[in-house]
């Protein structure tokens, strides 16, 4: 019996589960099943359900299988605490009664000398495995009724002191069983979040690991204070061991646990130590490693602006980031400073003069560059009473950082000229000088061209109030969360330390003393291409609010990062697609940021086609995933294969992918394709039609007036006949016409029909399992502007849908 439950959970496949998934329930219920093997049944029925959890049957044997946590037996125990420790995280109500039960049998473990439980004493520690499991499965519940929890609370607090005693042995394997017990039993105090004393006293146990030799326990216990940080009962408990962290900031070797000591920061910091910890973290920043640095300025940017009491601190604190990483600041971070500036009149003026002084450094980062030209664009003013911040001085700083710039930089800094113009009339020579020089209206990037172009008629032809109208100060951004909050969130991962953080610090309303407002942000999901918003400097634009609470969450996917969802078709697709029809190369779909080009061939039931994406900005695109989208129906009818493309695509670079199509039978939909990728920290998410239509299948046949007249009369059952009469949407032109047609793919029949104005056609549609012919007949009636088309196929639902392709194209 042992071996047969060895041999299903090594297998453990889904066919082991369907055959014997009702019965190894049995066995481990079954009263005269001997010890081995009931162990052995926990286990495999455990390996079971982690491959076919919907395969094992829930039944009167799961209130059995609870009960086996008081066996004699304490490898019984061992396997079924594992097995209901995984069930329960599933079904939490079914096994809700093992609570009881396994702080009973921690209890008895944890009081027990280290000689009652000989077999499960391992190195003076009595049975840590089944210790640390049943913490674990008391982590799936919240905290147990009073009468249990009195025992429990016990059970922990004896963890706690007997982690305070001397050790009783000095081999490793003693100290990391008593310790993989104390940090389970940490965790518990933790998820429980409600007995102060216990979470204080794990809080100063954890302290004393931070100054530990083994680098291992001072990682463990940076990253538990880092969850203890965030309980309102610990949280100034924590707050006591800043010096020690800030210390392993400076001096620990492991570059994991520098991460973890920033995490740590990071969760303890609040209105009385925040500026402690920001200086901390920028002085850190100007040696920490690569790998870390983005990790950090997001940190350093979210602190600055959630405890900002002052917010001249905030916008020194930002441009210090700019200066020590400048590479590290994502848009994001200068976006938001931007944001907080302009909805923040009491630091305005503060802002331009700090910006200004910035700038006067002989090597400026970009990043600081774009703040700077952002921010003098509008509120220069507000600095240029002072000679040595004139107007021109003002634009001859900028000026002189211009050719050392990206172009969507250079972009933004022209706009920030054309600001210029309306606040300072003085310089508007200077200014029209340098949007005229060939440098700028002959530029190679249309996009500067652009802007230089109708800049100077902008600022030539508008009189001083239609300027001022266009070029006035950007209004407030609504308030939404903070992008760089998100940011952080999405490079974190769900339900992190910083998601727990965040949840019970809004709870206690401690963000920059309740009552204000936080600085409102603008969503990082409109932020726009270089060309997206002219007169908005390079700034996110603001996206529009939410829904109210009350719309049941029907818009809240509107504006969601998740690549799960599949967008709209694009504006224009249904045009594109049906020039197409026709045709088999040109460009498919074009933006700011893409353009899809196509170029195709078919013979018979086969086509293929090369997709070409182009990249138009100067930014690469990221995790770039075009996939195609088909119906079921559309499955079973075409099939499609695709070649992966490279996920990055650099910027002005064009990448090709090649679809191999295959015509199984006739259809009428066409696939969707879908493209998902990542442009400057947005994502980026577009949909078109792909014209493969069944006409592409077609091969042209030529015939004599005779045999096509014979052929036409043999076609004449009602149902493979379709007609439509329409009016012409286009000039009707024979020549174009004639183009037309040949292009849709049959042949064009010259001198058949007995009225040379109209057209006939013939060919062939090729798929896998039929070859169906096809006549056409286009009647023009150029009077009264209609067309006359007439097919016959043997199939109707062929002889509809091409009817379908064709009259759209006249």
């Amino acid at each position: 019996m042992g071996l047969a439950l060895h041999c299903i959970a090594n297998v453990g496949s889904r066919e082991m589960a369907e055959a014997f998934a009702g019965e190894i329930p049995k066995i481990l219920v079954a009263g005269d099943t001997m010890d081995s093997v009931k162990q052995s049944a926990a286990l495999c029925l455990l390996r079971l359900y982690r491959t076919s959890p919907d395969l094992v049957p829930m039944g009167d044997w799961t209130s059995r299988v609870v009960h086996l946590l008081n066996d004699q037996h304490l490898g019984v125990v061992t396997a079924a605490t594992s097995l209901i420790t995984t069930l329960a995280q599933k079904n939490p109500e079914e096994f809700k009664t093992s609570v009881s039960l396994a702080v009973s049998r921690l209890s008895r473990i944890v009081t027990s000398a280290s000689t009652d439980l000989q077999d499960y004493t391992y190195y003076f520690v009595p049975a840590p495995w089944l210790s640390v499991k049943l913490l674990r499965l008391l982590q799936c519940y919240p905290p147990p009724d009073p009468a249990v929890r009195g025992r429990l609370t016990e059970c922990l607090e004896t963890i706690l002191n007997k982690a305070q005693e001397p050790p009783k042995s000095k081999k490793v394997q003693h100290s990391n069983a008593k310790n993989a017990v104390l940090f389970e039993a940490i965790s518990l105090i933790i998820h429980h979040d409600s007995e102060p004393n216990l979470l204080v006293r794990a809080c100063n146990q954890l302290g004393q690991f931070l100054q530990h030799r083994e680098t291992n326990l001072r990682y463990l216990a940076l990253e538990s204070m880092c969850t203890l940080a965030s309980s309102e009962f610990s949280h100034e408990a924590v707050k006591t061991h800043i010096e020690t962290v800030t210390n392993a900031l400076k001096t620990e070797r492991d570059v994991s646990v520098r991460q973890r000591a920033v995490d740590l920061l990071y969760a303890m910091c609040d209105r009385s130590n925040a500026q402690q910890i920001v200086a901390e973290m920028l002085s850190y920043l100007e040696t920490a490693d690569y790998s870390i640095r983005e990790e950090i300025v997001l940190k350093v940017a979210i602190l600055a602006e959630k405890y900002a009491v002052d917010y001249t601190w905030y916008v020194d604190t930002i441009l210090n980031l700019i200066r020590i990483a400048g590479d590290y600041v994502s848009e994001e971070v200068w976006y938001r400073v931007i944001q907080i500036v302009i909805n923040r009149d009491d630091v305005q003026g503060y802002a331009a003069k700090t910006v200004f002084e910035a700038l006067q450094a002989p090597a400026c980062h970009e990043n600081l560059v774009k703040v700077g030209g952002y921010i003098l664009g509008e509120f220069g003013n507000l600095i240029a009473g002072d000679p040595r911040s004139s107007p021109l001085i003002q634009f001859n700083l900028l000026h002189s950082k211009f050719h050392l710039c990206s172009v969507p930089t250079r972009a933004l800094l022209l706009s920030t000229y054309i600001k210029f113009v309306n606040l300072f009339p003085e310089v508007k020579t200077t200014i029209q000088d340098v949007l005229r020089s060939d440098s700028q209206l002959k530029n190679a990037d249309v996009e500067l061209q652009q802007r230089a172009v109708e800049y100077l008629r902008l600022s030539t032809v508008a009189s001083t109030d239609i300027l001022a109208t266009v070029l006035e100060e950007m209004p407030p951004f609504p308030e939404r969360e903070s992008s760089i909050l998100a940011k952080l969130k999405k490079k974190k991962g769900p339900s992190t330390v910083t998601d727990l953080e965040e949840a019970k610090r809004e709870r206690s309303a401690d963000i920059n003393g309740g009552p204000e407002p936080a600085p409102a942000s603008a969503s990082a999901t409109s932020t726009p291409s270089p060309s997206a918003d002219l007169l908005g400097l390079g700034a996110a634009p603001p996206a529009p609010v939410g829904p109210p609470p009350s719309s049941g969450g029907l818009l809240v996917d509107v504006f969601s990062d998740s690549p799960s969802a599949v967008a709209p078709l694009a504006p224009g697709s249904e045009d594109n697609f049906a020039r197409f029809v026709c045709k088999n190369n040109g460009v498919l779909f074009e933006n700011q940021l893409l353009q899809i080009g196509l170029k195709s061939e078919f013979r018979q039931n086969l086509g293929r086609m090369f997709i070409f994406y182009g990249n138009k900005t100067s930014t690469q695109f990221l995790s770039f995933t075009p996939t195609l989208i088909c119906s079921d129906d559309l499955r079973a009818n075409l099939s499609l294969q695709t070649k992966p493309v490279d996920p990055t695509v650099d910027g002005g670079a064009q990448v090709q992918q090649v679809v191999n199509i295959e015509c199984v039978s006739d259809f009428t939909e066409a696939p969707v394709l879908n493209i998902q990728f990542r442009y400057g920290g947005t994502f980026q998410n577009v949909s078109v039609k792909l014209p493969i239509t069944l006409n592409k299948f077609f091969q042209p046949t030529e015939m004599a007036s005779q045999d096509f007249f014979q052929r036409w009369k043999q076609l004449s059952n009602p149902q493979q006949e379709v007609q439509n009469i329409f009016k012409a949407k286009h000039p009707m032109d024979t020549e174009i016409t004639k183009a037309k047609i040949i292009g849709f793919g049959s042949a064009l029949l010259e001198e058949v029909d007995p009225n040379p104005a109209n057209f006939v056609g013939a060919g062939i549609i090729h798929t896998k399992t039929t070859q169906i012919g096809c006549l056409l007949r286009l009647e023009p009636n150029l009077q009264a502007q209609m067309y006359r088309l007439t097919l016959r196929t043997s199939k109707e639902t062929v002889s509809q849908r091409l009817c379908e392709l064709l009259s759209e194209q006249f």
